[in-house]
């Protein structure tokens, strides 16, 4: 979310392909920390049996979005294939970024993994656990189309809007200073990105996949410059846990396999409508 959510995607129109196993079941935790774990034959421990529920913030499109009752998405696509590893069904858990990011949703017992276009920092290093990279992400600048603004010495006087907790907002506070612009901070991408529309922010910053979904899908704006911040997305999981550990490892393995027999590009390419970086 950048939130690190982060993003390097060309263009993004998202394709019909074939739909990845699995379903993603939306869905939001008892907050009694789910059942005693169960062991699948994977000798990876869950929550609850035969499930594998997956913290998110949602609406973070294209990586976890609800289409009608379910929740779909890049994200949602790998973490299936995850699940079919386990040999279980994957249950997205909506819950705020922060919650995730700190790691409160482990010590809780809400979720197993959490997948939600997160970028990996040092900071959040300190709180969970993280896969290997799985995406290349970058900050991305969005306007509303002949606002002249072309780049953040174009906001100078005005309100730029960015999503709380995130790295998007982290660049925002950095480079504040220096082209004298006010920082609006919203609660999701999609207040922040209604707030582009509305007149109430003249820009945003966000990671890049989302920023140009969104300007595909409203005509009215667009995206005008990214800012190459380096950032990657990883898969989380609780810190010092020796199953999550497992889990983790499970994860990256899956993630491996599906960029080496092409299921990761048929996955990425439903999503950004292009072939995935090489």
């Amino acid at each position: 979310m950048s939130t690190s959510r982060t993003r390097r995607v060309g263009s993004f129109a998202a394709a019909a392909l074939i739909s990845v196993l699995g379903l993603a079941a939306c869905g939001s935790d008892d907050g009694d920390g789910g059942d005693a774990a169960a062991t699948n034959s994977s000798g990876i421990s869950t929550i609850t049996e035969g499930k594998l529920k997956v913290c998110t913030h949602l609406s973070y499109k294209p990586f976890q979005f609800k289409e009608g009752s379910k929740v779909v998405g890049f994200d949602v696509d790998l973490m299936d294939l995850v699940a079919k590893k386990l040999g279980v069904e994957q249950e997205i858990v909506d819950i705020a970024f922060d919650q995730i990011t700190s790691g409160a949703v482990f010590a809780s017992k809400k979720c197993d993994a959490a997948a939600a276009g997160t970028t990996i920092t040092d900071e959040r290093k300190n709180a969970v656990l993280f896969s290997d990279p799985y995406f290349d992400a970058t900050q991305a600048l969005i306007v509303k189309k002949d606002s002249g603004i072309k780049d953040l010495a174009g906001l100078k006087g005005k309100k730029l809007g960015v999503q709380t907790d995130t790295t998007g907002q982290d660049y925002a506070e950095e480079n504040k200073g220096a082209n004298g612009y006010e920082v609006v901070v919203f609660d999701d991408l999609s207040t922040e990105m209604a707030g582009v529309l509305s007149g109430r922010v003249e820009g945003a910053i966000n990671d890049n996949g989302v920023v140009y979904d969104y300007a595909k899908d409203n005509p009215t704006t667009e995206v005008v410059t990214e800012f190459d911040t380096g950032e990657q997305y990883g898969m989380l999981f609780k810190k010092d846990d020796p199953n999550a550990q497992k889990l983790a490892d499970t994860t990256n393995e899956v993630i491996k396999a599906a960029k080496a027999d092409g299921t990761y590009n048929t996955i990425y390419k439903k999503w950004f409508g292009v072939d995935a970086p090489k």
